[in-house]
């Protein structure tokens, strides 16, 4: 049997899928997995035992009608190098929809929330965890394929060298070998999801004072400039690891952390599905559906009526997370910790 499962991004919606690779082979040890995948995402599916083929859709390429006839063709061949029994369409949107057609896979099934038309090309699964978690939403998908889905795992595979490289980044950084530290993910895709400066700054400190070493991680020069703008605000200054590791090497970073905060962004979803325990500070989308997976007990949701509103900037001019007080983290974290 060949499968091709097109999640194309972000990291955190990658992530987010990850388990439906293993279900497929769980189910079928000797199926062919396909994955389509933008590039950002590309890594977190290297050297994932569960997927045997990995295709790059490089979406910016075929944005002008220049660069549409040029790609087009290479793709396409790429793509139909393989002749598919099922396409899974976790993306939902016209560009995945477009790669699920050029499949021509016999069967075609989507999410329950597709949009852009993707539902006219592959059937949408509302399956029983349709108001559930996105996790879930994804697997209904694999079980409506026919796997049986036992377990859920998040395969992620770290090389030794990328293992070596981490701890030394770490250590440059600032972290001894074998001190207790925490990951703070600073940014977010979306400004509501951002917990405000001056109060990252207060946890800096409060967990230092805990003989926890901060270590901030992102990417970017907004997240540069937010974790500058927390040194600022600081007293003791926290570990600056922002842009200095891969995804495989922050993996590592945070599976040595003895816990992971922030918004509802990748890296924290990253942590959670490799099982360390995580704090997701929740505003603009709601922990039932993006909490961290098995951990929705760990999230803390802003006390606002208007909360869930899923829009990327606050249409009252809110500064959404700033509802959620240091002291409301502080007392989760000392119950996390316990």
């Amino acid at each position: 049997m060949n499968i091709l499962v097109v999640k194309l991004s972000a990291i955190g919606d990658v992530i987010h899928a990850l388990p439906v690779s293993y279900a497929i082979k769980e189910t079928w040890p000797e199926a062919h997995l396909t994955w389509v995948v933008e590039p950002p995402a590309r890594e977190l599916l290297l050297d994932n035992p569960y997927i045997d083929d990995i295709i790059v859709f490089e979406k910016k390429k075929f944005k002008s009608l220049h660069g549409f006839l040029q790609q087009i063709g290479p793709f396409k061949k790429r793509l139909q190098a393989r002749s598919y029994d099922a396409v899974l369409d976790l993306q939902g949107l016209f560009k995945s929809a477009a790669i699920a057609w050029l499949s021509s896979a016999p069967q075609r099934l989507g999410t329950c929330n597709m949009r852009e038309l993707s539902d006219l090309v592959s059937r949408p699964v509302v399956g029983p965890h349709a108001p559930g978690h996105i996790v879930e939403r994804y697997l209904d998908v694999a079980r409506a394929l026919g796997c049986k889905v036992s377990k859920v795992v998040f395969p992620m595979v770290v090389s030794a060298r990328d293992q070596s490289i981490a701890e030394g980044t770490l250590q440059h950084g600032g972290v001894p070998a074998g001190a207790v530290y925490a990951v703070l993910a600073v940014g977010a895709n979306w400004p509501n999801k951002r917990w405000p400066v001056e109060s990252y700054a207060a946890l800096s400190d409060w967990l230092y004072g805990r003989h926890i070493i901060p270590v901030f991680i992102g990417g970017g020069l907004v997240d540069e400039g937010l974790v500058a703008d927390i040194t600022k605000a600081a007293d003791i200054p926290p570990v600056n690891l922002v842009g200095r590791t891969t995804l495989k090497q922050l993996a590592h970073i945070l599976r040595g952390s003895c816990f992971t905060l922030g918004g509802d962004t990748g890296p924290v979803h990253l942590a959670a599905g490799l099982g360390v325990p995580t704090i997701m500070l929740m505003g603009p989308t709601d922990a039932n559906r993006n909490g961290p997976y098995g951990q929705q007990q760990n999230a803390i949701e802003v006390d606002r009526p208007c909360k869930y509103c899923w829009k990327r900037a606050c249409p009252k001019g809110l500064d959404c997370l700033a509802a959620i007080s240091p002291a409301q983290v502080e007392e989760k974290i000392t119950g996390l910790l316990r």
